[in-house]
Formats: structure tokens, sequence, C-alpha cells
């Protein structure tokens, strides 16, 4: 029988080193941190106790990460964050569509894990974000269903329509909004993953093939698209900021297939 830690976080990582290092820092700020090396070890403390919460290296050397992730994905409601090498974008992609709750790409901060820790705990529990906006939509209640090798041709949100065919985007009164390249590639991309927050390097790398989206200027686009989605720029309802982390979509989407 497994024991009952859902506060819990297991680190899975081979990297001794790295792996102590994310421990000792978690439970610095006061969390609950164990780690192990190997698929076979992750397997077995899933097994006999229950966590919270599970930072899980892909590239691990008696196993794949994404078999694992797979796994408690169907059997357990923990969250999951999926760690990264930086060359390995199958991976990630992999790993979000299995259900992953995130993925932070190595080298990264330590800083930035807490945060995204704890982000991904305030959505699993409903606990309040504090000064941060928070996402009201999970992973579960989400309605864009994976279909590998088909894309859909539009997606319906807060009464809000994008078509990806016209590139045309509808108000909920039906009134065209012109987007440029990089408001609607950035849109697409919050569409296709709503309530899942999103760093600036993870939307640099998901449009990274248009030059006009680069560093900080992802902040200066999702400024213009907040201008045309919002009614209150200073105060976001729909494209929110998780402060220190990245940016969310904060509604449910409906994607509409040929």
């Amino acid at each position: 029988m497994t024991s009952q830690h859902p506060s819990a976080i297991l680190v899975v990582d081979d990297d001794d080193s790295l792996r102590k290092l994310l421990i000792d820092y978690l439970a610095g700020h006061g969390l609950n941190a164990t780690g192990v090396g190997t698929a076979t070890e992750a397997v077995k403390a899933v097994a006999t106790k229950k966590y919270g919460l599970v930072l899980l290296d892909l590239g691990l050397p008696d196993g794949d990460g994404i078999d694992l992730a797979r796994k408690w994905r169907s059997e357990s409601p923990m969250s999951i964050i999926c760690l990264t090498g930086r060359l390995e974008e199958a991976d990630r992609v992999m790993g979000l569509e299995l259900g992953a709750d995130d993925y932070i790409t190595k080298p990264f901060s330590l800083r930035e894990v807490l945060a995204r820790i704890r982000a991904v705990t305030r959505r699993a529990t409903g606990a309040p974000a504090g000064e941060a906006p928070q996402a009201s939509v999970n992973s579960s209640q989400v309605q864009v269903p994976v279909t590998r090798g088909k894309h859909p041709r539009a997606y319906r949100f807060a009464k809000w329509s994008l078509n990806l065919n016209t590139r045309k985007l509808l108000t909920p009164e039906g009134k065209p909004v012109s987007l440029t390249n990089a408001e609607f590639n950035l849109l697409t991309v919050f569409l296709a993953t709503p309530g899942r927050i999103i760093s600036r390097e993870q939307l640099l790398e998901r449009t990274r093939a248009f030059d006009d989206i680069y560093d900080r200027a992802v902040d200066v686009q999702i400024l213009r698209l907040r201008r045309k989605l919002e009614t209150d720029t200073r105060n976001p309802k729909l494209l929110c900021t998780e402060r220190g982390v990245g940016y969310f979509l904060n509604t449910e989407v409906e994607a509409l297939w040929e």
C-alpha cells in the first residue's frame, strides 16, 4: 500500500550532483524532496509513496523518461515536470502531449525550478497564487484533443474565434481583428496549450522560425496581442502573467477539426 504524502516531491535525475543540488535547494525552501537516479528506482519509489509532484529527467540510463511519464499519467494524479536537454525538442513535445504539466530546459536556474513547481502546484490544488494571476484551467479541463499528424482548422475561446487557414481573428461580436505574423504565431501557441504556463524561452523555441519574435521582443508582442484581446491591458483576464515564470491563456479552448 502506498503511504500518503501528497506534498512530497520526487526528483528523478541520473546526475548525482544536480539531483542533490535540487533536493537541498527545495528543502531549503520548505519543500519535502527526495531523489533517485534511475527509472527502476523511480518506479519503485512511486509504488511505495504517493508524491504530489515529480521532476522527471527524460534521459535516464536504464529507461525512457517518456515511458515513465506515460505510465504515471495513466495511473496517478501527481503533477509531472519534465527536465530536458536544449536540443531534445521531440521529447519536450512528446512529454506535453502525454500530459506533463510543464517542462524545464537544461541548463536551468534553481529559482526557475522553484517558481515552476509552485505554479504547477497552485494549479493542481487551487491554492491562492498571491500577487501573480492564477490559471483557472488545467489540462483535464482543456477541450483540445491530441491528434498526431493533424492540426485544427480553427479555435474558439471566450467567444472569440481564430481560423488557422485564413488567419482571421473574430471578436465575440463577429468583428475581424487584424494580426501581425508575430501575434498570430504567439496566439496559436497559447491556444494549443491553454492553462499551461509558457516561459519566454519556450515561446522563442516554439516560434523560432519567425524572425520577428526574438528575446525581450516577446514581451512587446504579448503586450500588442493583449491590446487586441483585453478590455484592460493592466488587468488582463485572458492572456495572463505568472510572475517570474511566463504567460498563460486563462480560458477554455475548443479546437475545430477538418
